[in-house]
């Protein structure tokens, strides 16, 4: 596989590699909060000598850090008490499978907790970077409990593959690795009412390859750790990023590290059945994700599906979901084009104002088609599998546990307009006339 230019997006190594504001105010608020020394001095890369050896950093010195680049990783030369080591990351774990669903799940799977972790034990961890989790735990709990999470997936899947304990500890290390971009980025993206636009953006899909470029700084790991890294949001068919690499293209660890990146995270994100939700996006996904690995993970999905034995009537309400679903959408769509010539006469851009009630709901419901279409859902992707999911009842159920789901939604987007806009139903403008009767149509309907 040829290399192509990395660091495009982001400019140069030195500076994908190099300690941004966000990080520096990370590590120095966790140094107000339990103690680190400098074990060397540290230096701007013009010489100047802004800490000296055996001080101990806290925030106060947050703003001499950040106005100088820095001749080398300010974490590198860092002495840490209480730090992230590989002990501290067994007993995090055995927390983990004791307390979290996912884990456990994985661990019986595999007969024991001791084997999904023996691999760990190998596992390298520089200064620099026991440094970086240490921050991530105290300054990005959530942060620090997904690279867990996503750990045990990762081992799960290298045990199941039949990878050695050395490759597994490669993929532990890519697993506990992989986001440390993240930690350079402004901590308000993860805001879920936070839109990432701009440079912003630019920096959320470039944080594979910062996270790959500071693991390969170190020296520690091995080129596959590297790369699997770089390609945990990568495709099978070529629609995810950096590199929008197809298939064979994705190295066998990067395969196994963008599969659990999504088991985990649906694990993180729904409370309310993420095997039922998973397994159904797994499915209807297949171009995405590799179907060997994927084989690894949907028995144990479905076992978790049929012990929620409650879920199989739901099954008989599939067909009337995703048809209220598809006729809410389409009703939006009619009001929308009837009222297309009166908004392009009142605005410049031809699309409503800003902060209306009309502009509001056309968000929320194109966000919602969004959300739908990634994942498989949507009305229009389901006539076919309906028909092919005839007589799987737990398959039916997860199709309409999907759709009721989409329901609520709808409900929500309902519900927010009528708090926000109560006087939506004097109908004062068209615009207003539109939202009142798309949730009157909705209200009848649900």
């Amino acid at each position: 596989m040829a290399d192509i230019s990395l660091t495009a997006d982001i400019g140069s190594a030195d500076m994908a590699t190099a300690d941004s504001p966000h990080y520096l105010r990370a590590l120095t608020a966790m140094a107000d909060q339990r103690a680190v020394v400098a074990g060397a001095a540290i230096y701007t890369d013009t010489g100047i000598k802004l800490v000296e050896k055996g001080a101990r950093i806290d925030s106060r010195l947050y703003d001499r850090l950040v106005q100088h680049k820095l001749r080398e990783p300010i974490d590198r030369h860092l002495s840490i008490e209480n730090p992230v080591d590989v002990p501290a990351l067994l007993a995090f774990a055995q927390a983990l499978m004791e307390q979290e669903v996912l884990p456990n799940i994985l661990a019986e799977a595999l007969g024991s907790a001791a084997r999904l972790l023996a691999p760990l034990r190998s596992l390298p961890l520089p200064a620099s970077m026991a440094c970086k989790l240490t921050v991530m735990r105290d300054q990005r709990p959530e942060l620090f409990q997904h690279s867990l999470q996503m750990m045990t997936v990762t081992l799960f899947l290298g045990v199941k593959s039949g990878l050695s304990d050395r490759d597994c500890a490669t993929l532990a290390a890519a697993a506990l690795l992989h986001d440390l971009g993240v930690l350079h980025m402004d901590p308000a993206w993860s805001d879920p009412d936070h839109k990432v636009v701009g440079a912003q953006r630019k920096h959320l899909v470039a944080h594979p390859i910062t996270a790959m470029l500071m693991i390969r700084d170190t020296q520690s790991y091995p080129r596959a750790a590297e790369l699997a890294v770089l390609e945990h949001h990568e495709r099978m068919d070529g629609s995810g990023y950096p590199r929008a690499l197809v298939g064979a293209d994705i190295t066998p660890m990067g395969r196994i590290l963008l599969l659990a990146e999504v088991v985990a995270a649906f694990y993180e994100k729904y409370d309310d059945m993420p095997a039922q939700r998973l397994s159904l996006m797994l499915r209807l996904n297949h171009r995405k994700f590799p179907s060997a690995l994927v084989a690894h993970i949907l028995p144990l999905l479905q076992e978790e599906v049929v012990r929620e034995s409650t879920l199989m009537p739901l099954g008989n309400d599939a067909a009337r979901q995703i048809d209220l679903l598809a006729d809410a959408f389409n009703y939006w769509e009619q009001l929308k084009a009837a009222l297309a010539p009166t908004v392009a006469t009142l605005t410049q851009t031809g699309k409503p104002p800003v902060g209306s009630a009309y502009a509001f709901m056309d968000n929320r419901l194109q966000a919602l088609h969004k959300v739908l279409l990634e994942a498989g859902a949507h009305p229009r992707q389901q006539g076919d599998l309906l028909e092919q999911l005839r007589g799987d009842a737990i398959g039916m159920a997860e199709v309409a546990m999907v759709g009721r789901e989409a329901l609520w939604q709808l409900q929500s987007i309902v519900n927010a307009t009528h708090r926000r806009w109560p006087q939506l139903s004097g109908r004062a403008t068209p615009a207003d006339a539109a939202v009142a009767d798309w949730c009157d149509w909705t209200m009848r309907n649900l």
